[in-house]
């Protein structure tokens, strides 16, 4: 396996008012080409962040602080060029080379649409801007792939257009004809959706970041949007970072799986693996949490106890240990876990599996 993108030891802080958040806290994974790492875990536990820190756009007040984020570029558009390996966190923000990464080679969808797409721009208009800042199309017409990077050229503003309702049509919008001149308030929230998804797919990206990309849809268009994706993972070896809560859709299209709470990473494994062993207490509690089709019972569904906590003020020790089933007093609110390798590529943090 190819790596696209390394996370190493990253630490993303929030110096705010009422003191400093660790809202990524010593997260490390690797992203491979043409495979679907996803990520869970509750609300606030740092997954949209460290999505964010490989974009180079974390919001102020927030700083990375140690670690890094390094991304093996290879020009697709250049199959014989070497690769070169570009660590992301060092990179100007608003700098010329971020900016060709970004869109280009790696996309996103981000989690609120309305807030993502501009209002007064056209669907049309926004996935043409993506396709003339990122997207070349071979000089001689009707090629798919040219042999080398003269051979491409930018499209032109037909083309952009016609691109665009082939990407509208391809996410399940409507009348794409009609829809690429409708502005977001013209659109439901799934089409809005379906928007920011064309807008990212539409330049092939070598990696594509997906933050809650089904959220606002119905099952059958959220079946459209992953095989899709799937699809072009398969044309264009595109790598996934899939950020969801839904744990069915997690089981069906990631290959590893990171998990993570209060900004740090609790487990990570194979997904197979994962599912049908889960070592961390806090993977367990929240596989416990599926409703169980098909079966009668009685009793409530499982969930986790308590709340999670302020991130002001965490808990001495194992951060979860408020709340662990597996609680060990005088140990686990005294003792910070280390990140464990308790079986081969199978990864824990919890003092449980320490001795292993």
């Amino acid at each position: 396996m190819e790596p696209l993108v390394e996370v190493k030891n990253l630490n993303v802080e929030f110096d705010v008012r009422d003191g400093i958040v660790h809202a990524v806290d010593g997260v490390s994974f690797t992203v491979h080409r043409g495979r679907t790492l996803g990520v869970i875990g509750e609300s606030g536990c740092g997954k949209s962040i460290t999505a964010k820190t490989i974009m180079q756009m974390v919001p102020k007040p927030g700083e990375i602080t140690s670690g890094e984020v390094l991304f093996h570029y290879r020009d697709k558009y250049d199959p014989e060029g070497d690769i070169e390996v570009i660590n992301i966190t060092n990179l100007d923000p608003d700098g010329r080379r971020i900016r060709k990464i970004r869109g280009g080679e790696i996309g996103m969808i981000f989690q609120e649409p309305m807030s993502s797409l501009t209002p007064v721009y056209t669907s049309g208009t926004l996935i043409g801007e993506a396709l003339h800042l990122h997207r070349l199309v071979p000089k001689t017409v009707g090629e798919e792939m040219a042999q080398n990077i003269k051979e491409y050229r930018h499209v032109t503003d037909e083309e952009a257009r016609e691109i665009s309702i082939e990407m509208l049509r391809k996410v399940g919008i409507p009348k794409p004809e009609q829809r690429v001149d409708s502005y977001a308030h013209q659109l439901s929230g799934g089409q809005r959706q379906r928007v920011m998804i064309a807008i990212a797919l539409s330049c092939r990206p070598a990696m594509l970041i997906a933050d809650e990309p089904t959220t606002a849809l119905d099952v059958s268009i959220e079946a459209q949007i992953l095989d899709l994706m799937a699809d072009l993972q398969e044309t264009v070896d595109m790598a996934i970072m899939f950020i969801t809560h839904d744990l069915g859709v997690i089981a069906e299209v990631a290959d590893e799986i990171v998990v993570m709470y209060m900004g740090k990473q609790v487990e990570t494994a194979d997904a197979t693996e994962l599912y049908y062993n889960p070592l961390h207490p806090y993977t367990r509690a929240l596989l416990k949490s599926i409703p169980q089709i098909g079966k009668r019972s009685t009793q409530r569904l499982a969930s986790i106890k308590g709340m999670v906590p302020d991130p002001f003020n965490l808990p001495s020790g194992c951060v979860f240990h408020p709340r662990c089933p597996e609680y060990m007093p005088g140990k686990c609110d005294r003792i910070v876990p280390k990140w464990t390798e308790v079986e081969e590529g199978h990864y824990a943090r919890c003092l449980l599996y320490e001795e292993v």
